[in-house]
């Protein structure tokens, strides 16, 4: 047992007020831990406390009870028993009539009472006495936030956790509560006393039971807080939210029926209001009520809902508008606010639940037959005035609902309104008997009205989507012979004839836009009815789609109808292939997709190929079948223009193929690849690519040569790179195969390191126009394949691919660099003691890459082993990359392909990027030649030596731009590269002091100039918060360096993602200190740069940047005012209105702290 002195310092170290909060909390923590470990036992504590806890000293008594108490609280998990339990509650609950110690008394009961029953638990009566006493003796809203937010926990958990025994308090407890929640205003409070109130509602449901008499006292305390109107405090650490608020009083107001004689009048009440938040509320408000409250005692207040409703909703002050809606749902309507849509959302749930006497008011109402009457006389939308179109859509919108609640509102709102609309339309005739029928000789030649057309296509929406509700629940809830399904069935073809007509009579002009909408949509709907419950023939369903696709092929000229059409297709192909309907599936196949797939053959076609290629992409979203289908067709497609290409060169045809590539990259493949495994898809596609240059042995690409290789490109590598480890070997021993047939590239003179292998007298002008077309081709899709396939897919023959790239590096093929980043980035050291697939380990691929010669002074153009770094004639690509072939360009190739590689080795983590990173600080070192060169006017070669120079220094400055930057064109997470985490801080954390260094050691301007460039680039590509943890060391680097890089021209992007960074770091909040410290010349610095003429974002961020000076301590800044206002001042007459609104902002900041004296 502990020490007995012991615990009494802990206590009164506790009860000391006069202690600080660090050293009481240490106490509690002390006691806690002797207790939890059974080194101290409650018994004992208690009796050591036994003066604390009845001492006359009300502050030492006060603390005493709330120590206790916190041990409770922090003991929750601990068993105790139950003697011991009803020991503490019976001395809390005795307590809780000492409102001096109420604090602590309250925490113990807590604490207590929220006790699980396998640990220790108050028994009921105790529980009892404990909701007794705190009724009779506790005001509640007499005390602090705190302790009231304690109290209503308390009575939150009794209502929980013992509500029988609670509940024989009765009418006590009932007002008790009232008058403990009666005025709150606290947040935090009021969650509490609207579950509260919610949970005795269901504690006494009996409608003669205490609640009953004490409903009308309750609501009127709940009703006073409709609706909430609270804003988060400001400065408050306050997690209630407004919305928070009024979900738990709406739970609280539908309770309980018996809330029913209240709360509805207020909600309809509250729907007269002029606070938009007030009708929203009551309209969700209303709803939850209704599911709550029942039938019978929400069908008195039908006619008054009905009233309130329809005001809502036609005096809402919406203009309305044609919407194109990306399922065509919607058409010619208006844009709803949060009002309307409430009122219709709470206006269905009406019907459902009461639907034959609200929907007899709906059906009559003479408001609404008196607008059907109406619009049905103006024949053409633009002849309508506003304020009928608004109660045209609306009427609309109300039968919409009405008849998709359910099959008998559906059958009433046709039986009322069906035949009335077909007879405005002249559609039908009437027999002798009065009966409605087809009129099937009707000429479809005079305009159809369209008031009577609109609300015809908003009831095929209704029953359509109360058809499609009924497919995805119970099939068989909606029968084929309901009268609305006859009536629609007999005038069907005469519908699809009339909407048809309407689109063949469309133009391109304003007044028919309504009419578009409404036709196409009304054919849509009739040809997204399932089979089962309404059935078109075979013959209209396929001039449906007859319809629709000859405006794709013949009308892109017309805008929306070509865009609507293209729509309408896709939504009726995603239908067919939903609800699985086979016979109109062959039709869509038959008339849609081959007829689509066909355009992409057809040379002299009105259709634009880039409009063929987006309905192409659009219908193979319909269903998996289809995009197959489309994907086939694209492929065909690909491989005739690329053999026109190949063998022709022709100029149409690499047009056609770069669209096609781009079209399978950007949209059907990542289509295929979200539908699910279609890796034989893939893999199909890149080997044919392969077999169809192996088949093509001369080449004639001609023009756009580039942009069609670098489309093949991202097609190869994002199809190679989505297959199996299987797959991609297949596809990698393919193209190997077609790379041996290359009599340019000796391979099999490379399978030796010790035999010199001649390249083909590379000198220092030869590039990638060495290679034959076909060669280059070849070269680089097989280097693409090598970026995508996965760390296990076997290479044939590795160290000769090595070999290859590293020969074609030097001949400046970036694809090559790239392939060989990914390697070895994906091949495992030996120390890892993982089974290697590729047979080569990641050591010996840097040997090879670093240990090869390269270049031979006397035998220019062999590629051999080389013993190391240093020889004489022999040269390495260390060597190279150092200038010591006196060719820069060939520097500038090397210098690029080791970024490369050294990005791989990074991404990795490998501890060869630092010999990497030292190569070109060394190469940026050596850069000060340029500033010692002889100047002499008008001297060419001198001046072509400087340009040679400042490349390759500009090479090792990018290559850290392409050792940190996020590529997406190899060396990621989508090509299967290992990154590990945090590769970039570490990175950021190693060479940002030797780049500080560098910089500060140089003497030489030009140096200087690259270094910052270098420097520049690593931090923008660094992470913020990695620079973040520099920011003292960094931002005098920041703006020295923005200062280097606004004189050159060529810098001026560099220069703008610097400032980025600076940005960053000024609106961050753990920058703050740094930039309040560096405030002057930092502002200097952005009233230099809000004149930079070169990059208009330039001049928009850096007056960005002194806007967020602006809020720094006003010491710190108020000297510099009249520097800011006057630069920002003459940016007020930026050319670019962007730069403007910027100036005005920040002018308006800094004028606040200039004197009354300054003038502009």
């Amino acid at each position: 047992m502990a020490q007995l002195s012991q615990l009494t310092q802990y206590i009164e170290s506790y009860v000391d007020s006069s202690r600080s909060s660090t050293q009481q909390a240490a106490s509690v923590g002390s006691i806690t831990y002797l207790l939890k470990n059974d080194m101290l036992t409650l018994e004992t504590l208690v009796r050591e406390m036994g003066m604390y806890l009845t001492t006359t000293d009300s502050i030492i008594r006060a603390r005493g009870i709330l120590l206790l108490g916190e041990l409770l609280a922090l003991l929750a998990s601990k068993r105790l028993d139950n003697a011991t339990i009803h020991s503490l509650i019976s001395f809390f609950a005795d307590k809780l009539a000492d409102w001096r110690a109420l604090r602590g008394t309250l925490v113990g009961c807590l604490a207590l009472l929220k006790r699980k029953s396998n640990i220790g638990r108050v028994t009921d009566n105790d529980a009892r006495a404990v909701a007794q006493a705190c009724l009779e003796n506790v005001q509640v809203q007499s005390l602090g936030q705190h302790d009231r937010k304690l109290c209503f926990e308390i009575l939150e958990c009794l209502l929980d956790h013992f509500p029988e025994s609670v509940a024989s308090l009765g009418d006590d407890l009932v007002y008790g509560i009232c008058g403990a929640i009666d005025g709150e205003k606290d947040p935090r409070c009021l969650m509490l006393t609207f579950h509260i109130v919610e949970i005795l509602a269901q504690l006494f449901p009996d409608p003669s039971g205490p609640l009953a008499s004490f409903a009308g006292d309750l609501f009127d305390i709940l009703g006073c807080y409709f609706p909430i109107h609270f804003t988060h405090p400001q400065g408050e650490d306050v997690d209630v939210k407004r919305d928070d608020l009024s979900r738990a009083l709406m739970l609280a107001f539908s309770s309980t029926p018996l809330f029913e004689l209240f709360a509805i009048p207020l909600l309809l009440e509250k729907l007269s209001s002029s606070l938009p938040l007030a009708k929203v509320d009551s309209f969700k408000y209303l709803s939850n009520c209704l599911l709550k409250y029942g039938d019978d005692r929400m069908e008195k207040h039908v006619e008054a809902i009905w009233s309130s409703v329809k005001e809502a909703i036609f005096c809402s002050e919406q203009e309305p508008m044609l919407s194109l809606a990306s399922e065509l749902q919607e058409g010619v309507g208006f844009q709803e606010n949060e009002i309307v849509t409430e009122a219709f959302i709470f206006l269905q749930r009406v019907i459902l639940e009461n639907g034959g006497l609200l929907l007899s008011l709906i059906v009559g109402d003479k408001d609404i037959n008196m607008i059907v009457n109406s619009v049905t006389s103006f024949r053409s939308y633009n002849d309508i005035p506003l304020q009928s179109k608004h109660k045209l859509c609306t009427v609309g919108r109300i039968l919409y609902v009405s008849a998709k609640a359910s099959t008998t509102c559906c059958n009433r709102v046709f039986e009322s309104f069906f035949f009335r609309l077909m007879d405005t339309l002249g559609l039908s005739v009437r027999n002798s008997s009065g009966d409605c029928l087809p009129k099937y000789d009707y000429v479809f030649s005079e305009r159809f009205n369209f008031g009577a057309l609109y609300l015809c296509t908003e009831l095929l929406a209704a029953c359509r989507d109360l058809v499609v509700g009924a497919e995805e629940l119970t099939p068989k809830s909606v029968s084929a012979q309901e009268s609305w399904c006859c009536m629609l069935h007999s005038f069907s073809s005469l519908l699809i004839k009339a909407f048809s007509s309407v689109l063949d009579a469309s133009t391109d002009k304003d007044a028919y836009e309504a009419d578009i909408y409404t036709g196409v949509k009304g054919l849509q709907i009739l040809a997204n009815f399932p089979g089962e419950f309404f059935s078109i023939s075979k013959s209209i369903f396929e001039n449906v789609l007859l319809t629709f696709t000859s405006i794709i092929v013949e009308d892109f000229n017309k805008t929306l109808l070509w865009t609507l059409a293209l729509k309408a297709l896709v939504q009726i192909g995603s239908f067919v292939d939903r609800f699985h309907e086979s016979e109109k599936a062959l039709s869509y196949n038959v008339f849609v997709v081959e007829k689509i797939v066909s355009l992409m053959f057809l040379d002299d076609f009105g259709l634009p190929f880039q409009l063929r290629l987006e309905v192409l992409s659009d219908i193979g979203t319909t269903g998996l079948n289809v995009m197959l289908k489309i994907v086939q067709g694209l492929e065909d497609a690909i491989f005739a223009n690329l053999s026109e290409v190949y063998v022709h060169g022709n100029l149409n045809s690499t047009k056609a193929a770069v669209q096609l590539l781009e079209c399978y990259s950007n949209k059907l493949l990542p289509g295929i690849l979200k539908a699910g495994d279609f890796e034989d898809v893939l893999s199909r596609f890149a080997v044919n690519i392969w077999n169809q240059i192996e088949h093509s042995m001369a080449f004639s690409v001609g023009a756009q040569e580039n942009e069609l290789l670098n489309a093949t490109m991202t097609a190869m590598k994002l199809a190679v790179g989505s297959c199996s480890e299987g797959s991609q070997g297949k596809i990698i021993e393919k193209a190997y195969s077609v790379l041996s047939s290359c009599n340019s590239f000796p391979l099999k003179e490379f399978m030796s390191i010790t035999t010199a292998v001649q390249l083909e007298g590379l000198q220092p002008t030869q590039d990638l126009e060495c290679f034959s077309c076909r060669d280059k081709w070849v070269i680089t899709l097989f280097a693409s394949a090598i970026i995508a396939i996965c760390p296990r897919t076997h290479i044939p023959n590795i160290r000769v691919v090595l070999r290859l790239f590293m020969m074609s590096l030097l001949k400046g093929h970036i694809p090559a660099a790239q392939a060989l980043g990914s390697m070895v980035n994906k091949l495992c050291p030996k120390s890892n003691g993982v089974e290697i697939s590729s047979t080569c380990t990641l050591e010996e691929a840097l040997d090879i890459i670093f240990n090869t010669s390269l270049w031979d002074s006397h035998n220019e153009g062999s590629l051999k082993r080389c013993s190391g770094i240093g020889e004489d004639n022999e040269m390495g690509l260390t060597n190279l990359c150092l200038g010591a072939s006196n060719s820069k360009l060939l520097q500038v190739r090397a210098i690029e392909g080791l970024a490369w590689i050294g990005k791989g080795l990074l991404l990795q983590g490998h501890e060869k990027v630092k010999d990497i990173t030292m190569i070109f600080l060394r190469c940026l070192l050596s850069s000060g030649g340029i500033d010692i060169l002889p100047l002499s006017q008008g001297s060419l070669e001198n001046n072509q030596e400087q340009d040679v120079l400042l490349s390759v220094a500009q090479s090792a400055a990018d290559a850290f731009h392409i050792l940190m930057s996020d590529s997406e064109i190899c060396l990621n997470k989508r090509f299967h590269a290992n990154i590990r985490p945090l590769y970039k801080q570490r990175f950021f954390s190693s060479v940002l002091p030797i780049l500080v260094s560098s910089i500060a050691e140089s003497r030489l301007s030009k140096t200087r100039s690259m270094l910052y460039r270098a420097l520049a680039l690593v931090i923008s590509d660094s992470p913020l918060i990695a620079v973040l943890s520099e920011a003292k060391k960094i931002i005098p680097l920041i703006l020295d360096g923005l200062s280097v890089l606004s004189m050159n021209i060529l810098d001026k992007d560099i220069l703008y993602n610097l400032l980025l960074v600076l940005s960053g770091i000024l609106t961050d909040k753990n920058g703050q200190e740094t930039v309040v410290d560096n405030a002057h010349i930092i502002i200097n610095c952005l009233t230099r740069l809000v004149g930079y003429p070169h990059m208009m974002v330039v001049r928009e961020t850096a007056i960005q940047c002194l806007l967020a000076m602006s809020r720094l301590p006003h010491a710190r800044i108020y000297p510099m005012r009249t520097q800011v206002l006057h630069s920002v001042q003459r940016a007020l007459d930026d050319p670019k209105r962007a730069v403007r609104y910027e100036a005005v902002r920040c002018r308006q900041a800094w004028a606040s702290t200039a004197s009354r004296s300054f003038h502009f």
